[in-house]
């Protein structure tokens, strides 16, 4: 253990961790801590939170006591931090009684920097009252967002975490977050008593992730274009709304040629367990998942995120995305979203046996996703301004900026569409109303003799597909409602009443069917898998430090992204050290890895 004044913040990020510089609020949020007050940390997936109580834990007296909601999540982050020499371990349900009892007896003799303890371990009165014979240098609580009770990852053990302030009221307290809007931060520091806390807000842009929507046009081949033409043999996730549809998704693709496992809460734990570790520990492994997979992965090299079926709201898909491109080198964040996506999700809404306040809430919620998804300027600007962040000018890495979105004034076909509904009786589904439109003689149309109403062939100008995305594109606007029936009857609302009455002028979104790979991807970072061309000397060394890299891994038995990170490795490449105080200087060598690691990577370096 170091006492605060021997030794330096920048100091122990230099020597223990390998880094030059903090980034952002870093250095402050660590300063706060150190001096023993208390902060609220909102930022992004990727942007350094660990550090910003891990290092005050090294530099403060006593132990930093980790709420952490994943046992996986503590598996990585210890394993890691011993391996850059620091004084850590874990409390969870993994341990036997004997590894309880001997972390125990660690912590009683002041031998740990770090603690990593579940939240529902961490409030029994014996955990309690173990603490109290210690001394604790602060509470970390990370994943802070799990106490919101609306939030998506709603934890109810959260809530009980309020006893640290009760019973601890002069340690100070660190509660992190990457994901959370005005309410919930309010949320969050009401539940955990963090109302003088100093919030420290950095930046939610991931400027290293190109945000890609499209529409769905057999979904499956969409997803595996983009794979083969984009990040082949490189680590992802899939996300699908229903565990029928990630068993099918990811035996499709491993069909394909591709290395997929499926993972959701259908599956038993032991599973569950044995494809995390294949992800965590491989490097070519795409992981198929209900939203039931990710939260506190720390695998930074996941080069893409792919949503099958729309998320229920602009929190969850930054949370989702951002587990792509975490080391900082471009990621892409790619979505297909369909009309069936908006029926299906505003009729589970319309089901939900929630309270009316929080029908009302997640409503606006999917309203703001469905905006998204269809608005034509820069997607990263609209993400942003949600999270209460403005920004100036767009992005230029997003499809929106990339390939400027065509709309065309559709006022005549929108009241056609919705007179259609109204005058077949709002009863009738999307592809029944488009029956209507086109003046198709079906038995259904002939049974209810729609043929003879005013709208029956009035829109014979749009082709199904393209009346499709009128329909989708006047559900994400509000004007039309899926009814609880069950089969996806459309209803108009009052927001269409304008619109038909001649009042409000429409504009949709001109979809455009990609047969071919779009443009290479904004570099905003250096890309691992496509930076050195196949034959050059520079591809060599990548490929044999990887080996390296790969070898030791499997050795020690942690994956692989511990030993070093691929920027790390790129480094090296780059700067070719021939030293161990030239390899030093790499960004992510820490002393401990230095002495452990150095020789043999400068034996890899020194072949060529």
């Amino acid at each position: 253990m170091q006492s605060v004044q021997s030794i330096s913040s920048l100091d122990v990020l230099n020597r223990v961790f390998g880094y030059s510089a903090f980034r952002g609020e870093q250095e402050s949020i660590i300063n706060q801590v150190i001096q023993g007050e208390d902060a609220l940390v909102l930022m992004p997936t990727g942007g350094g939170k660990s550090l910003c109580y891990q290092i005050p834990s090294i530099i403060r007296d006593g132990t930093g006591i980790i709420v952490s909601p994943l046992i996986a999540l503590m598996h990585d982050q210890v394993t890691a931090l011993k391996l850059q020499g620091v004084a850590v371990a874990f409390l969870n349900s993994s341990l036997s009684f004997q590894d309880v009892q001997e972390v125990e007896e660690q912590l009683m003799r002041g031998e740990l920097d770090l603690l990593y303890i579940a939240p529902e371990r961490l409030c029994q009165p014996r955990t309690l009252n173990l603490l109290h014979q210690i001394n604790v240098a602060l509470f970390a609580i990370d994943e802070a967002h799990c106490v919101s009770q609306w939030g998506h990852d709603f934890r109810p053990e959260y809530i009980q975490l309020s006893v640290l302030h009760e019973q601890f009221p002069q340690v100070p307290r660190i509660a992190l977050t990457a994901t959370a809007d005005e309410s919930t931060r309010k949320e969050i520091s009401f539940r955990l008593d963090l109302d003088s806390a100093r919030l420290f807000i950095s930046s939610f842009d991931r400027p290293n992730i190109r945000y890609r929507v499209r529409q769905k046009n057999n979904a499956r081949s969409q997803l595996l274009q983009f794979i083969n033409a984009e990040h082949p043999q490189e680590s992802g996730i899939v996300y699908c709304l229903s565990r029928k549809k990630v068993d099918e998704t990811a035996q499709w693709l491993e069909e394909q040629g591709i290395k997929a496992l499926p993972y959701h809460a259908g599956l038993s734990a032991s599973v569950r367990q044995k494809h995390q570790e294949r992800f965590l520990r491989e490097e070519e492994v795409v992981i198929v998942a209900t939203v039931a997979f990710g939260m506190g992965i720390d695998k930074p090299d996941v080069r893409y995120v792919a949503h099958m079926d729309l998320p229920k709201s602009l929190e969850s898909y930054y949370q989702e995305t951002g587990r792509a491109g975490r080391d900082g080198l471009p990621a892409d964040a790619w979505m297909v979203y369909g009309l069936q996506d908006v029926i299906m999700l505003r009729q589970m809404l319309s089901s939900s046996e929630a309270m009316e306040e929080v029908k009302r809430l997640e409503q606006r919620k999917l309203e703001a996703m469905l905006g998204f998804c269809e608005i034509t300027s820069c997607r990263r600007k609209s993400l942003l301004g949600y999270f209460g962040e403005q920004q100036k000018e767009t992005c230029g890495n997003c499809d929106n900026c990339l390939e400027p979105v065509e709309s065309w004034e559709g006022t005549t076909e929108a009241q056609k569409a919705l007179s259609c509904v109204f005058r077949t009786g709002q009863r009738f589904g999307v592809n029944y109303l488009i029956d209507v439109l086109r003046g198709k003689m079906t038995p259904r149309i002939e049974q209810f003799r729609h043929d003879q109403v005013s709208t029956f062939g009035i829109g014979e100008e749009l082709s199904e597909v393209q009346w499709r995305s009128v329909f989708r594109q006047l559900m994400a606007r509000g004007l039309l409602a899926v009814d609880m029936d069950g089969f996806g009857s459309l209803k108009l609302t009052n927001e269409s009443r304008p619109v038909l009455r001649g009042e409000e002028v429409i504009h949709f979104r001109k979809d455009v069917v990609r047969t071919k790979k779009t443009g290479r991807r904004k570099k905003s970072g250096r890309d691992a898998s496509n930076h050195f061309s196949s034959k050059s000397e520079e591809k060599k060394i990548w490929e044999a430090l990887r080996s390296k890299r790969n070898e030791l891994a499997q050795e020690q038995g942690v994956p692989a992204y511990i030993i070093f990170h691929d920027a790390t490795l790129m480094e090296m490449v780059e700067y070719h050290p021939t030293t161990l105080h030239e390899l030093s200087q790499i960004s992510g060598i820490g002393a401990m890895k230095l002495e452990k690691y150095g020789d043999e990577f400068l034996l890899v370096l020194n072949q060529f």
